[in-house]
């Protein structure tokens, strides 16, 4: 039996970015250029010192340059093979067992940063939004308030992929403000519709996948390989 993972940096009980668990995200330290980098703990390695010192070289990244940038999608257009041999370089020198990173101070000091002192962005351009209306007990409830318990689901709702493209601008990174939306109300006793803010804010948890490499305009993703769009 193979030796559990391990990682040099001490990383807090409760947090949920161990070594086992890389999430990746552009940040941008103070007077500095955003960038890509991966949270371990309550640090962020700057992926971008790393694919400067070569790291990043293997066959999988096709000889492109991917983590400098401000935004994921150069790496996000590589492919699973590009995801997990990053992964895998990358937990293989946030280990115990390697000397790169845990034995070089200076090196440290560039690679890693206080997530505290950094300013999370956007970590994707995001050209396009699709919702999916799939939750069968949300479109039961909002059907049986437009048209009845009865005609709640249209006949084919179980088959159909039902979807709908939301407004990709309004996509926001965590924390940020949410403006109240603007729109068309008719106040019951009014002749003509107003233009205001709307007066009840609903809000969903939803779950969201962040998509890549993406298709070609006409040529469909098959079913058996949707996963491997799936960056996370």
């Amino acid at each position: 039996m193979s030796s559990p993972l391990r990682s040099f940096i001490e990383v807090p009980a409760d947090s949920h970015f161990p070594i086992q668990n890389l999430p990746f995200g552009v940040f941008q330290p103070k007077q500095e250029k955003p960038r890509v980098g991966v949270a371990i703990g309550d640090l962020i390695v700057d992926l971008s010192v790393l694919e400067e010192l070569d790291h990043f070289r293997s066959p999988e990244f096709q000889g492109q340059e991917v983590f400098s940038g401000d935004s994921l999608n150069g790496f996000l257009a590589l492919g699973r093979p590009a995801w997990r041999k990053t992964r895998e370089i990358l937990q293989r020198l946030l280990s115990t067992e390697t000397p790169t990173l845990r034995d070089d101070t200076r090196l440290r000091e560039r690679v890693f940063h206080a997530q505290k002192d950094v300013m999370m962005k956007l970590p994707a351009r995001i050209g396009n939004y699709t919702d999916f209306y799939s939750s069968y007990y949300h479109a039961h409830n909002v059907g049986t308030m437009l048209r009845g318990p009865e005609n709640a689901l249209m006949p084919n709702w179980k088959w159909l992929p039902v979807a709908y493209h939301g407004r990709a601008s309004s996509v926001v990174v965590s924390g940020a403000d949410v403006r109240r939306p603007h729109g068309q109300i008719k106040p019951h006793d009014a002749s003509a519709p107003i233009f205001g803010p709307t007066k009840s804010l609903d809000y969903e948890l939803e779950m969201a996948f962040l998509v890549g490499p993406g298709n070609s305009r006409g040529e469909p993703v098959p079913i058996d390989r949707a996963v491997d769009q799936v960056f996370g």
